[in-house]
């Protein structure tokens, strides 16, 4: 019997953004240079694939640092810690190294410096997502408001309107971000602005593909865990631009094949936490199933590069 035809469209940029990359490469240089354990606090990137190759290496995951054994090496996720993370990694005479993502390590300085200069701060993200608490923790308690959603926003008091600033998580949706702004700036004319744009370039790029290929789709899959919020963002971008079937998965193996009867054309994306593995691994059980063609959209060449820990790239 003849498979039925199918197009896949598969979006780029997609999957592994140059901070997980980076925060990979800082567990598996210690782990080379150290050997095991190197502990780790919190998914070093919400992806457990990743997170269990890392384990079979040596690493272990855990969720606070009383969990890490005196004189341990331990390695902070890239979603960013708390100041008082390293602090008490400090006194405690734990050799750490910081994963953080660079360009959640800018909003971090960036929050430090508008708070010196006397701004209340009002952050655009998801409570309880460690980027967030990461961020929130870099000020004292009462310098920063979180502000989750539009209705947040109307409502939210500031000590002072003409003193007021805003910074967003990095994972946000950017559409959904600029609602949200509007009402801020319609609320508080003078609000301050971050200098530079505070949604990574991974983030925008990989919500871009997605609005390109989703006129195309009978239905999008995006691969990425449940906790990864630039995954569960694609998903949402994807349904507002009209995919009337977008759904996540973690890999191959969530896939309820029922959800894409009747589909002739299904676009492909993956966060900015998941390897290339899981694509291919998708792709090759649509293979199984249908006469495939593939067609890769790329909207945006990715070559951005961070630099790794000194103790860790000498």
């Amino acid at each position: 019997m003849t498979p039925p035809p199918l197009t896949i469209l598969l979006a780029a940029p997609r999957g592994f953004c140059a901070g997980v990359d980076r925060a990979i490469q800082i567990v598996e240089l210690a782990l080379a240079r150290f050997g095991a354990p190197i502990y780790v606090r919190h998914e070093i990137v919400h992806n457990r694939t990743v997170v269990a190759t890392l384990e079979a290496k040596g690493a272990v995951f855990v969720e606070e640092l009383d969990e890490v054994p005196a004189d341990a090496r331990v390695v902070f996720s890239a979603h960013g810690v708390p100041k008082a993370v390293p602090a008490e990694a400090a006194r405690r005479s734990l050799v750490y190294f910081d994963a953080t993502c660079p360009l959640v390590s800018k909003v971090h300085v960036e929050a430090e410096r508008l708070h010196a200069d006397g701004y209340h701060l009002l952050m655009i993200g998801h409570q309880g997502h460690p980027e967030v608490i990461g961020t929130m923790g870099q000020l004292p308690d009462g310098a920063i408001a979180l502000v989750e959603t539009i209705g947040d926003a109307r409502r939210v008091a500031v000590p002072d309107p003409a003193r007021v600033a805003f910074i967003t998580q990095t994972t946000l949706s950017v559409d959904d971000t600029a609602a949200i702004v509007a009402v801020l700036q319609d609320r508080f004319p003078a609000l301050r602005s971050p200098h530079k744009e505070d949604i990574c370039y991974a983030t925008t790029n990989r919500q871009e593909a997605v609005k390109v290929i989703a006129p195309r789709c009978d239905a999008l899959i995006v691969i990425g865990a449940p906790n990864s919020s630039n995954s569960v963002r694609l998903v949402e971008v994807g349904a507002k631009a009209g995919v009337a079937r977008a759904m996540r998965i973690q890999d191959v193996s969530e896939l309820d094949w029922s959800l894409l009867d009747g589909a002739r054309t299904v676009g492909i994306t993956a966060g900015a936490s998941a390897p290339e593995q899981l694509v291919e691994e998708l792709i090759a059980a649509f293979r199984a199933r249908f006469a495939v063609v593939v067609e890769e959209i790329s909207v945006r060449a990715e070559d951005t590069r961070f630099k790794l820990p000194r103790a860790l790239s000498a």
